[in-house]
């Protein structure tokens, strides 16, 4: 009987997370394409902010209601600033904090069982008070004992323990959310940019890897090393001998949050300064070292006075100060290709070049190779002579009417282009847009430019060491295919005049007739599924229009059934 309750739980949850994702999905498919197509996209256009933020608020009562990967997904969802409109990301923001603490006799339970031991006798005092509480864990601080602390040269450690039963629920909300990725594949305005299940199995990846406590102990130890020689980074040391799967030790670095700006004042530093410096080292983790702390929320990131960064960033009677990050359960590998991509994005967007911009992003795998880019070119042109060199606050300040006849002028053009998100770029994506809402909140006029303009020379210069290689490289491969030419032209005429090319067109017609009526058939398929959809919705505000609706769809409903009994007998 023990087992059975939790499994019903789970079944539950899991009943209850599809259940939202098909009513979501089924008010979508109605409102944005099947009201447009008939004539409502003013009614859907007019209605679109307060439906997003009813979505909002439902996904944010489900998520703290279930807790789990469900708060993981909110809280990606409020970081992309880029794709989602804002009555979605702004409901959701709260979520980073809306997380309940376990109770410590739970927490004592689990801990105990995972070191072994009796807590008092692997720590000399353990606080029953959390320091904070997340989706898939919490933290106590607490005292290493007298040997521990002799051995490590650490007294004050923060002691993470995994939130009792989350291994099921991380199987639970996975299993729902394949299901969810496997219906999106379904809907071919998704499918035609976004791989769904890659996506998912990737998010799955992060977080299997999130809850396994080693593996996020073995990536800090990783981060240190890169910045072992930078003095304006640091992170905590791992008590192994204290560390399990479910359980993880380390030194106790709590500092200032990132985002207090008054406590950063009061110590002498400057918002400014920090915003310029995490940007500057976030560059430094995707160009140089490949290795991304993708979770840079103000709870992972502290400023901690005391110890000099060095004269570039001190200053003249400036207080010194680093950046102490934690928590490394989430952390994204860049590739060495994508790392190409990235810098030729880096350097064509600073560099205000349209077209090295479409070729970075080809490069990275976000444009298809075959796309037709020349409509696009011509509007990231126009884009960087208005837009381009503005931080976000002169951004904030511009006529909001402009934006709107720039929409008008190329948001078709870029809704056609064959657009994909790769899986590797999610926890990417999601590391750039926290570094971007975190570096505006520091400081209103911080502008992106003056910390990518630096970096993108650098990596220019360096780049161009390899320039006389690779022209040399290109001209062989040019010369090369330029001596097999002739011959390969003289073998194509051959085989024309001896009429070894031909065309069979014999069954193309029968095909043809074929596919139209079944073409026309799904045609009246998709228009009952409409009505019957349309006239459900609507039998509540408006029970004429509905019911109307409902009894029409009979006549679509039986041209798609029997429509291909009457062209067989024919």
């Amino acid at each position: 009987m023990t087992d059975a309750a939790p499994q019903s739980a789970h079944r539950a949850r899991y009943r209850r997370i599809l259940s939202f994702a098909a009513r979501e999905f089924i008010k979508i498919w109605w409102f944005e394409l099947v009201l447009p197509r008939f004539g409502g996209a003013r009614l859907s256009e007019r209605t679109r902010p307060a439906r997003m933020q009813r979505f909002a608020r439902r996904f944010h009562t489900l998520a703290v209601d279930l807790g789990g990967l469900m708060i993981k997904v909110g809280q990606f969802m409020s970081s992309r600033l880029d794709v989602l409109p804002p009555e979605i990301t702004k409901e959701l923001e709260g979520l980073q904090d809306e997380v309940p603490a376990v109770p410590f006799p739970e927490i004592r339970a689990l801990a105990e069982s995972e070191l072994g031991i009796p807590l008092d006798r692997a720590f000399a005092w353990v606080d029953e008070v959390p320091l904070a509480a997340a989706s898939l864990g919490q933290a106590h601080r607490a005292g290493l004992s007298e040997q521990d602390a002799a051995d490590t040269g650490l007294s004050s450690v923060v002691v993470k323990v995994q939130r009792p039963g989350i291994d099921g629920i991380v199987a639970t909300d996975l299993a729902a959310l394949r299901r969810v990725g496997r219906w999106l594949t379904r809907v071919r305005i998704v499918a035609d940019r976004v791989d769904a299940p890659a996506l998912v199995e990737e998010f799955a990846a992060t977080s299997l890897e999130e809850i396994d406590y080693l593996h996020e102990a073995a990536s800090a130890e990783r981060f240190r090393e890169a910045f072992a020689d930078d003095p304006r980074v640091a992170a905590p040391e791992i008590v192994w001998e204290r560390s399990t799967r479910r359980v993880l030790t380390l030194s106790d670095v709590t500092a200032i949050k990132i985002n207090d700006t008054d406590a950063l004042r009061a110590a002498g530093i400057d918002p400014g300064e920090v915003a310029t410096v995490f940007a500057e080292v976030m560059f430094d983790q995707v160009f140089t070292h490949g290795f991304v702390h993708a979770d840079p929320h103000p709870g992972n990131m502290f400023v901690t006075p005391g110890i000099s960064t060095g004269s570039e960033i001190q200053g003249e009677g400036r207080a010194p100060w680093h950046l102490t990050f934690i928590d490394f359960g989430m952390m994204a590998e860049v590739p060495a290709n994508l790392r190409a991509g990235l810098r030729m994005l880096l350097i064509a967007v600073t560099a205000r070049d349209s077209r090295g911009l479409v070729a970075a992003a080809k490069e990275i795998g976000v444009l298809l190779p075959n796309a037709d880019t020349r409509e696009l070119e011509r509007a990231l042109t126009a884009l960087f002579a208005r837009f381009g060199g503005m931080g976000f606050s002169e951004l904030a300040t511009v006529d909001p009417r402009e934006f709107t006849d720039f929409a008008a002028e190329f948001g078709d053009m870029v809704r056609r282009l064959p657009l994909q998100l790769p899986e590797h770029l999610l926890l990417l994506i999601r590391a750039v847009s926290l570094t971007s809402g975190m570096c505006s909140a520091l400081d209103p006029s911080f502008n992106v430019w003056d910390a990518a303009e630096p970096y993108a020379a650098r990596m220019l210069r360096d780049e161009s060491g390899n320039l006389v290689q690779d022209v040399a490289t290109q001209a062989m491969t040019t010369a090369a295919t330029t001596w097999r030419l002739p011959g390969r032209i003289d073998a194509i005429i051959t085989r024309l005049d001896d009429g070894n090319v031909s065309f069979d067109t014999s069954t193309l017609e029968r095909r043809l007739d074929r596919l139209e009526g079944i073409a026309r058939r799904i045609g009246s398929g998709v228009l009952f599924a409409a009505m019957l959809v349309g006239g459900a919705l609507l039998v509540e505000p408006v029970p004429g229009l509905g019911f109307t609706l409902l009894w029409a769809s009979v006549v679509p409903l039986l041209h798609a059934a029997l429509g291909g009994l009457f062209r067989r007998g024919r």
